[in-house]
């Protein structure tokens, strides 16, 4: 089984935490006994979360050796300029070493069926934001926050919207459906 969710803002990606006190997590949403998540998101990152009860799946998805790219919608502080573009195309170094090169496409705006999200991103006339598409098929810690924030384009929003042929399609922040 294939459980596509779309994980909101402030919940962990996982089924429990032991924190004080205790966060919002998975087991608010998800009814499914005997699934796991297949990859993690930040908790301060939304979007698609495959969750599965299928090894080999979990396993084709988050092993990097199989590359399955996802992509992203990044609300980034600042305007891109075309070398910060090519540097995130032709792959950054990072302290852990260099990403592979990215598919990036600098959008107009926001999607017309992004959701608005709660909390909102603090908004600052003086400092412009823009949105990218950035497509990577690596999955390292904070791996798209990074790469913004090398190229002076620090992330103010991170929704993932694809994982490998899965896409989030018309689910609303905080709904799932079990994958055909």
């Amino acid at each position: 089984m294939l459980v596509l969710f779309n994980k909101p803002f402030g919940v962990l990606s996982q089924f429990s935490d032991r924190s004080n006190p205790p966060r919002r997590t998975l087991a608010a949403y998800i009814m499914h006994a005997d699934v796991y998540p297949a990859g993690r998101l930040d908790h301060d990152s939304e979007g698609l979360l495959l969750l599965t009860d299928d090894g080999a799946l979990a396993h084709r998805l988050t092993d990097p050796r199989h590359k399955q790219p996802k992509t992203y919608l990044v609300q980034v502080e600042g305007t891109p300029s075309g070398d910060a573009l090519d540097s995130l195309r032709a792959g950054i170094m990072l302290r852990d070493g260099p990403t592979l090169p990215a598919e990036v496409d600098l959008l107009a705006r926001a999607p017309e069926w992004l959701w608005p999200r709660d909390p909102p991103v603090r908004f600052r006339k003086s400092v412009p934001d823009a949105w990218l598409r950035l497509t990577i098929r690596e999955g390292r810690n904070r791996q798209v926050r990074r790469m913004t924030a090398a190229v002076g384009l620090p992330t103010l929003r991170l929704v993932r919207e694809r994982v490998g042929a899965w896409t989030l399609d018309d689910l609303a922040p905080g709904a799932w459906r079990v994958a055909p």
